[in-house]
């Protein structure tokens, strides 16, 4: 009898250049992207509150945030994916609302 071999799937594979574990080129267009509309709004808020550490900690959360949230793991779902697949699954589940009826009329029916 001829020996079974054994289905081998690979895990990790890198299917792209990545600047650092997770973060590729896409992901670094896209942080480039929400840093430059973080920075108009950041000099919006620097001309009404006139306060460098505010905005200071603005742009660096700015940053830091969307570099969080676009790095993705081991299984290529980064946080930004998932909260779509949670909001397309939301929008795709039908909704069926009660209305009551009387079982049976008065006149027996």
């Amino acid at each position: 009898m001829a020996r079974e071999k054994p289905l081998y799937i690979p895990q990790g594979l890198k299917l792209r250049k990545e600047i650092f574990n997770g973060f590729a080129k896409e992901e670094l267009l896209k942080t480039i992207l929400i840093t430059l509309i973080a920075g108009v709004i950041d000099a919006l808020l620097f001309l009404f509150t006139q306060n460098t550490v505010t905005t200071i900690v603005f742009i660096l959360i700015a940053v830091a945030g969307s570099v969080l949230m676009l790095t993705k793991d081991n299984t290529n779902i980064s946080v930004v994916d998932q909260m779509g697949f949670i909001l397309k699954y939301q929008f795709r589940q039908k909704k069926y609302n009660y209305v009551y009826g009387l079982e049976r009329r008065k006149d027996g029916r």
